[in-house]
């Protein structure tokens, strides 16, 4: 692993920051950002050598000789840029919900359209077990945004399961996180908790902030043990089933997409935290069915930016891709 002095380690959570905002946007992967800025593949190998050899070699040569060959000084740093910027969006995003959720949601399923490109393209293979694994992750994708909800977002096995499962986003470029929570129907519950969090540390309200806190551990231990889960489930499919994860993970977003529609009809409300009504169970309307202003336009035009949005990250990534490579060849 690198070795690093101060100035570079504040580079890595420079790019802790811009995962961590493209974390909080559904289609804008976290692990998109990790393989533009180069820091992938340090972050998987990372996470892989994570084991309970850690403490064989703290008792044996000391905390510091433990943490240096585990790379830890890495993994702080970045996921502290992560953390910071999480809480700093996630009161933004909520409130762009609340005020601004056409365009908001339009923004998102540009996102995701791009993200469904982005990850069918590199399909290399279309055979018969490729493109119907792609049909089957499609119809249970989208059978899962139409199910009734299996729990309260809020509640403590949901948190743990949700990020179990939406932690997949940090070791595979091209899905998102926010992505995974939306299609579990936790999103707006989890970005909720970490606005709460936020508001807590502001208002040095303590009560408000261990609230928000227990909640985003319980998802932080799911989260950990779903990435030493995955990390090496997904890194074997991808060497050796490359095609099929790619048909799985693009029907996913293809199913997806009723989610992230933007025009919704609210069918059942939940209290939250705070005893307000929040919309529970939600399906999609066409545009002129919607109760208000559909404000078409808009949508058009912030699904176009989300596309567009996409689109130039991919651009960035091939032009890395193509300048790491012709730097390998030439050594």
């Amino acid at each position: 692993m690198p070795q690093r002095n101060f100035l570079q380690y504040l580079i890595v959570t420079a790019k802790g920051l811009a995962m961590g905002a493209a974390d909080v946007v559904p289609g804008v992967s976290g692990g998109t950002i990790a393989f533009i800025s180069g820091i992938y593949e340090e972050l998987i190998e990372t996470i892989h050598n994570i084991d309970l050899g850690f403490f064989k070699i703290w008792k044996k040569e000391g905390f510091s000789k433990a943490w240096k060959h585990y790379n830890l000084s890495f993994l702080l740093a970045l996921f502290s840029g992560v953390f910071i910027s999480i809480i700093s969006l996630a009161k933004l995003i909520t409130w762009l919900l609340e005020v601004y959720p056409i365009m908001v949601w339009s923004f998102f399923f540009g996102l995701v359209i791009a993200s469904i490109v982005y990850v069918g393209k590199q399909i290399t293979n279309w055979r018969l077990t490729v493109i119907v694994a792609l049909i089957i992750a499609s119809v249970l994708s989208y059978l899962i945004t139409i199910a009734d909800p299996i729990g309260s977002p809020e509640s403590t096995w949901f948190l743990f399961l949700a990020g179990f499962i939406a932690i997949i986003a940090m070791i595979l470029p091209g899905i998102s996180g926010a992505f995974i929570l939306l299609l579990l129907g936790a999103y707006t519950a989890v970005i909720g908790i970490v606005t709460q969090l936020g508001e807590g540390i502001i208002t040095l309200n303590s009560s408000l902030f261990l609230s928000a806190l227990g909640k985003l551990l319980i998802f932080g231990v799911g989260a950990i043990l779903g990435l030493k889960m995955f990390s090496r489930v997904l890194n074997w499919m991808f060497k050796h089933h490359k095609n099929l994860i790619l048909a799985v993970l693009t029907g996913f977003m293809v199913g997806a997409l009723n989610k992230i529609w933007p025009w919704k009809e609210v069918l059942q409300y939940r209290m939250n935290h705070a005893g307000e009504q929040i919309p529970f169970i939600e399906r999609s309307i066409l545009p002129q069915n919607y109760d208000g202003n559909p404000q078409i336009l808009y949508a058009i035009l912030f699904a176009v930016i989300g596309f567009l949005t996409i689109f130039l990250l991919e651009m960035i990534a091939v032009k890395k891709s193509t300048v790491s490579s012709s730097s390998k060849e030439s050594k």
